[in-house]
């Protein structure tokens, strides 16, 4: 969780973006965490002026302990970003024209536009970081976020079920080798489109009850919906409530303008979730001698 994001910028930066920071700093004590400014790292401001005493304290804690894990440093100066990172902690570089030149070595992600970011995005890159999942959406039942390796023990009891894997792939039999696979997906899927195939939960109980999301099929240039709910779920309007809100988030948040499905054919129930989430059928299509239902949506 993150429960602090440190500014460390050079005297000039902090003048010139007083009022973003300003804006940005608002945002991000309103989703209570905090605020704090330094200039070439001294201290200037706080989030609340009681926290001065707190935080001489709370330094001493975080050296040696895993609290910094739970905090985010912003910060244009490439020594100051080198001695953060050599100490462990998270750096976002901050990259600008004065010093688009500098080197920030190792940086996964830079933030070049402050006046254009929220405390949303810097979660999202705090939550890439220290690799939690993202929460794509909620809807009135469930949540869905990214696959974590926690989700396993779920994932193989919902699988365990033969009418789950009557049309399509399974699990890997090794635990271990589906853990990996796990791994792998959420670097190559989530961390370099985010987005992909999520998990999806209840919201009454947080049990694992099915997956859902978006990818791309090897010889397509659609993107596609997939899903899979439980069977202990099914027939209980999940698939639809989860689905419809993945093609609003395709369209709204990523900017498709068409997904696809594909579903084996006889397999009457997809078919009948694509067709109420307004697919239209557009022929039988041929993927390793299996026959598949394409259905196509305009996402309008």
């Amino acid at each position: 969780m993150l429960r602090k994001v440190i500014f460390n910028f050079d005297e000039d930066t902090m003048t010139r973006l007083r009022g973003p920071l300003q804006r940005l700093s608002q945002d991000i004590k309103a989703h209570g965490t905090e605020a704090v400014y330094n200039v070439c790292g001294r201290k200037i401001q706080q989030s609340e002026a009681q926290m001065a005493e707190e935080s001489q304290d709370e330094e001493k804690r975080q050296r040696g302990c895993q609290l910094n894990k739970e905090i985010l440093y912003l910060t244009d100066l490439p020594e100051e970003y080198s001695r953060l990172r050599q100490q462990g902690w998270n750096v976002l570089p901050y990259r600008y024209a004065a010093n688009r030149e500098e080197a920030f070595d190792g940086a996964e992600y830079v933030i070049e536009q402050i006046e254009d970011i929220d405390y949303e995005v810097i979660d999202m890159v705090y939550r890439r970081m220290v690799g939690l999942p993202w929460e794509i959406l909620r809807t009135k039942r469930c949540i869905v976020r990214e696959t974590i390796e926690e989700d396993v023990d779920g994932l193989y009891a919902i699988y365990a079920e033969p009418a789950i894997t009557e049309y399509m792939e399974g699990l890997y039999h090794d635990r271990d080798e589906e853990m990996a696979y796990i791994q792998d997906y959420r670097r190559r899927m989530y961390g370099f489109y985010g987005y992909g195939i999520w998990t999806i939960l209840s919201k009454q109980d947080g049990q694992v009850i099915g997956r859902a999301g978006i990818n791309w099929r090897e010889g397509f240039d659609i993107p596609e919906l997939g899903f899979m709910i439980g069977v202990p779920w099914q027939r209980k309007g999940y698939a639809y409530e989860v689905c419809s809100e993945i093609l609003n988030y395709a369209r709204d948040e990523i900017g498709f303008k068409q997904m696809q499905a594909l579903v084996r054919e006889h397999n009457e129930k997809s078919c009948a979730l694509c067709r109420k989430l307004g697919f239209v059928e557009e022929g039988i299509t041929v993927l390793e001698r299996e026959r598949y239902i394409l259905y196509r949506k305009e996402l309008v």
